[in-house]
C-alpha cells in the first residue's frame, strides 16, 4: 500500500461521488453522541435516535448524565442495543462534563485526547477516532469494516491487521490533513452502500479496478 495507490483510490472515489459533507450534525457534541449510537447499526437508525433526544430536549451532556438510564434507553431505542448504548453514552457524557466540555478538551494534544477518550468505558478505537476527526477536527484516520473490505478486495491489505497498525499505515502514507481524512473516510462509507451491477457504468467496477 503506497501513497500513490491511496491517492489514486481517493481521486476515483471523489470523481464518482463528489464531496460528502460528513459528519451530519449541528454541533460537535451531536457528533460525539452519533459516534456512540452508530456502533453496530445503520446511520438511519442513529438519526431517529438523535431526533428523539432533540425532541425531548435531552441532546445535552448534563441532561444525559442526569437522566435515568431506562429513560435514556427508551429515547435512543431506534439505534439498537439501547441499554448498552445508554450506559456508554452516559459514561462519555460524564467524562465530557468533568473535563469541561469541548472548551476544556480542545486544548489537549491529539494523542492525549485520544488516550483520554479511550479511557471511557464503551469507547473503542473506531469510536474515539470518529470523535477526534469529526468533532475535534484532528488528523486521524478512521478504520472501519468498509475500509478493510475495500482495501482487502484491492489486495492492498490482508484485512486482518490490528486496528492501530492499519491506522498508522494510512496516516504515515498520507499527508496529515484533516479535510482529506474526513472526505476519504466518508467516501469509503458512501462507496460501501453502492451496489455492483456489472454494467459499463458501474461505479464499483470503475473504482475497484487495479491501482
Amino acid at each position: 500500500m503506497t501513497k500513490r495507490q491511496l491517492m489514486t483510490l481517493y481521486r476515483r472515489l471523489y470523481r464518482s461521488y463528489g464531496p460528502q459533507y460528513w459528519w451530519p450534525a449541528e454541533t460537535p457534541f451531536e457528533v460525539m453522541v452519533g459516534a456512540v449510537l452508530t456502533q453496530n447499526t445503520a446511520w438511519i437508525n442513529v438519526e431517529k435516535a438523535v431526533r428523539q433526544l432533540k425532541q425531548a430536549g435531552k441532546l445535552d451532556p448534563d441532561q444525559i448524565v442526569g437522566m435515568r438510564a431506562d429513560r435514556l434507553a427508551s429515547l435512543i431505542r431506534p439505534s439498537g442495543y439501547f441499554n448498552i448504548k445508554a450506559r456508554r453514552l452516559q459514561n462519555l457524557c460524564r467524562w465530557y462534563v468533568h473535563a469541561g466540555g469541548h472548551t476544556g478538551l480542545e486544548s489537549l494534544l491529539t494523542e492525549a485526547l485520544r488516550d483520554s477518550l479511550l479511557s471511557v468505558n464503551g469507547v473503542g478505537p473506531e469510536t474515539a477516532d470518529d470523535i477526534l476527526l469529526y468533532a475535534f477536527d484532528r488528523p486521524v484516520f478512521v478504520i472501519d469494516a468498509y475500509t478493510r473490505r475495500l482495501l482487502g478486495g484491492l489486495g492492498l491489505i490482508e484485512g486482518t491487521e490490528p486496528y492501530e497498525d492499519l491506522r498508522a499505515a494510512f496516516e504515515s502514507r498520507l499527508d496529515s490533513d484533516t479535510a482529506l481524512f474526513n472526505e476519504y473516510h466518508a467516501l469509503i462509507v458512501r462507496h460501501a452502500k453502492e451496489p455492483c451491477d456489472g454494467t459499463s457504468a458501474c461505479r464499483h467496477c470503475k473504482i475497484e479496478r487495479k491501482l
